[in-house]
């Protein structure tokens, strides 16, 4: 089907725009009432993320209401846990809860490499629906968690500030480590092959925990396995998003993928020079900005869209919208990016 829109995918690919894309990371829920109306219609988050027409329905909505330039599917990073045999839980204003962790090599034989097109059907049946909606309008983003921020949650069991045990593993078991971070790696790009089969028009590897590691433990437990999905994903762009890896930009520069995204901690000048002209740029509005007055709001914005300078940049915040921000000043952000020229 011919893209009517098909900015954010010509802008990763380097070639030239007639503006800067934008969309949001966590844009489909969180702050709209017509997504809390959809939720409220179910029993809880994970129920909302495997029906395939409710999850389709609020990925079609920051298209219909913000005008964002492509929609990501609704779903969340930790169904691959789940497929691989470790279930979790999502506890309301806690976060998500494992009641298996994986403790030893005797726990890996408990789990497998996941079979998407079967545990992950509804994610599929949900990007059918979605494309089907979208009509052409907008790119539709598929998207996977990066294995060390996966492996983080299956050793974990919940979130964490510190991912200690996590990181105890890394070290007091580094073979047991790469050999769950293998599996969660090709059962990721079997996940992202069959979002891509469905329709995603490009995919985003989200790392959320990518900054907690040390920049040696993170070339080995981190990049080592994004690496091996960026080679694996050969038929449309790919964004890598590493939150607070700001020392391994240099390193990321070398990823087979398109994009790169930066958190609202990086300067977009050192971005630049050590990631080089190769690759784009996601980002990077501190998400803290929505709360200030719209004419700050506007401000801001400009003042971002400026130091990328209008090329191979793909307008979004440094990190996930938050809940309590208002829709109207995500809708400022939005137009101003769409109405400013380089």
């Amino acid at each position: 089907m011919q893209l009517h829109n098909d900015l954010i995918l010509r802008a990763a690919r380097g070639e030239k725009t007639d503006r800067v894309p934008v969309w949001l990371m966590r844009q489909a829920g969180r702050i709209l009432p017509e997504y809390r109306k959809v939720r409220e219609s179910v029993s809880g988050f994970i129920e909302l993320a495997t029906t395939p027409e409710l999850a389709a329905e609020v990925t079609l909505q920051p298209v219909d209401i913000l005008g964002v330039d492509a929609a990501i599917i609704f779903s969340d990073i930790l169904v691959i846990p789940e497929a691989m045999g470790l279930p979790y839980e999502m506890i309301e204003k806690k976060g998500p809860w494992f009641e298996n962790t994986i403790k030893s090599s005797a726990d890996l034989k408990k789990i497998r490499i996941a079979n998407p097109e079967e545990d992950l059907n509804y994610v599929a049946e949900a990007i059918k629906i979605t494309k089907k909606e979208l009509s052409g309008r907008v790119p539709l983003i598929g998207f996977a968690g990066a294995p060390w921020t996966i492996f983080s949650y299956m050793v974990e069991g919940s979130g964490s500030k510190t991912f200690s045990k996590a990181k105890k593993m890394l070290y007091t078991e580094p073979e047991l480590s790469h050999q769950l971070l293998d599996m969660i790696t090709e059962s990721t790009i079997k996940y992202l092959k069959m979002q891509i089969t469905c329709g995603a028009d490009l995919v985003q590897i989200f790392d959320s925990w990518a900054g907690i590691l040390s920049p040696a433990q993170y070339e080995e437990f981190g990049l080592r396995y994004i690496s091996k999905i960026c080679d694996a994903i050969d038929i449309v762009p790919v964004t890598v998003f590493a939150k607070g890896a700001y020392f391994a930009r240099k390193k990321m520069s070398e990823l087979n993928c398109e994009t790169i995204g930066l958190d609202w901690n990086m300067s977009v000048s050192a971005s630049r020079r050590l990631i080089g002209e190769s690759k784009t740029l996601q980002g990077n509005l501190d998400p803290c900005v929505l709360y200030a007055s719209d004419k700050e709001v506007e401000r801001q914005t400009i003042e971002m869209l400026e130091k990328f300078g209008g090329h191979r940049h793909i307008a979004n915040l440094g990190h996930g919208v938050y809940p309590d921000i208002s829709p109207d000043k995500v809708k400022i952000f939005i137009e101003t990016v769409k109405n400013w020229r380089a």
